[in-house]
């Protein structure tokens, strides 16, 4: 298996130290509002990650979290917790949001069936081993104390700038992150929160005798240390966490664990939608449910990420979802009919073998897609895809009604008396089922619309 790590930039072969327990963090929502799609997304990649290397015989442990706290409404250091935006807005506390959103996302995780997490923490179940790290940190001299908190000293890390490849010498005051004067310079990023005088903010816990809240960064060193332990096998994330978020979560955890933090970094690429960026001031933001009242289940959705690669930027359109739709139909039509074949289907020869070689080349499952249009399955191969891939292919097959087997067995009749004008009527009152007839040779085949 070769995927593309970002520490590298370069395909790198995946041998994990144990294959037993192959630790993996991705980095999971701030729960302020609904997930739409663009941040799906990400999801289904990491979840084809797993699937991957539980079909290549790994056994997997991997840590989501939910980020309930500490993340401003931009990634500088100054600003507005996300969670406190969105209590203002819709009038309930923080606690509330959190726990709405939370709930939210996780049902969507459900819709799309990704695998579930070994384990999802919460931020805020991690607020005093993160005041411990800080601690560790200020002990080890890493950090320094302005009026609104605890900043974390770059300058004392010197491989602070690898895995975003930054040009420290050149970056400008204000240019990645907000700057403040009390910074010694301007990559410096806030580890503690100090809630300053006259300012409304509910979360907050004490450390150094005032009242506080974690920076955005903390919550993830910190969950890796307690659930994972360093190092890692693979962390994944999207693009736009590599020059900040993930940079400073390599800097607080390298410096205070001397330790690698990961040795695999994945990041996937945006979508944008009719080609602009999701945003909510273009009014293009849409959500599964926006999606179900078009007519596209959750699984057409899935067909469609994974018809793209994760490093790949994706326009997404109605017009391509129509199509991710119709192939996932298709694709269940096949496993349809061979249910009702009296003899088997022979299995591909080696067909799950290629399958897999196909998408162990860094996710792939573009190529592994063409090649399950372009092949005769079988059902075990078809049982195979979907272990690989959660489309819901083999749950999706339900038989027809008693009431519409009784059509279909009439309309043959029908048809043997050719009497065609009562076959027309009898496939129009299977259509109104979802269900239509080819005609073979063997007999009659149900099919979905």
């Amino acid at each position: 298996m070769k995927l593309y790590n970002t520490l590298t930039r370069s395909l790198d072969v995946f041998n994990p130290a144990d294959p037993s327990n192959v630790k993996i963090y991705t980095c999971g929502p701030t729960v302020y509002d609904y997930a739409h799609i663009g941040n799906l997304t990400a999801y289904v990649y990491w979840d084809l990650l797993v699937r991957l290397l539980r079909s290549s015989h790994f056994q997997v442990n991997r840590v989501l979290n939910l980020t309930d706290v500490g993340h401003l409404t931009s990634d500088a250091d100054d600003g507005e917790d996300k969670l406190e935006k969105g209590a203002r807005r819709e009038g309930k506390t923080v606690w509330e949001i959190a726990e709405h959103y939370a709930g939210s996302f996780l049902k969507d995780y459900q819709a799309l069936e990704l695998i579930p997490p070994t384990k999802i923490c919460k931020a805020t179940d991690y607020i005093q081993q993160g005041i411990a790290l800080v601690q560790r940190l200020t002990e080890q001299g890493y950090t320094y104390e302005t009026t609104d908190g605890i900043y974390f000293d770059t300058a004392k890390f010197p491989r602070y700038a690898e895995l975003a490849r930054l040009d420290l010498d050149h970056l400008r005051a204000g240019a990645r992150v907000e700057f403040s004067s009390e910074k010694h310079n301007p990559a410096d990023f806030a580890l503690w929160k100090f809630v300053r005088e006259g300012e409304d903010h509910a979360m907050q816990w004490d450390y150094l005798g005032r009242p506080g809240y974690p920076g955005w960064h903390l919550e993830c060193s910190t969950i890796i240390h307690e659930e994972l332990g360093e190092p890692i096998d693979i962390h994944a994330g999207g693009i736009d966490h590599i020059p900040v978020h993930h940079t400073n979560e390599v800097a607080q955890s390298e410096a205070a664990f001397d330790q690698t933090l990961a040795h695999f970094w994945l990041h996937c690429n945006f979508i944008t939608i009719e080609g602009e960026k999701i945003s909510k001031s273009l009014g293009n933001i849409y959500t599964l449910a926006d999606l179900a009242k078009q007519g596209f289940s959750p699984l057409d959705f899935k067909l469609w990420v994974l018809q793209g690669h994760y490093q790949s930027e994706r326009n997404f359109s109605f017009t391509d979802l129509a199509a991710a739709k119709q192939r996932r139909l298709n694709w269940r039509n096949r496993l349809a009919t061979l249910t009702q074949q009296d003899s088997p289907t022979p299995a591909t020869p080696d067909f799950c073998d290629q399958l897999l070689k196909l998408v162990s080349d860094n996710l792939n499952s573009a190529e592994g897609f063409s090649f399950i249009d372009n092949s005769t399955l079988s059902y075990p191969d078809w049982e195979f895809v979907d272990q690989l891939f959660g489309l819901g292919l083999i749950d999706s097959i339900i038989p027809p009604s008693a009431h519409a087997e009784q059509l279909i067995k009439e309309r043959s009749a029908a048809r043997d008396a050719k009497d065609y004008s009562r076959a027309d009527q009898l496939r129009a009152e299977l259509e109104k089922e979802g269900i239509t007839v080819l005609d073979t040779p063997s007999g009659p085949i149900w099919q979905y619309l």
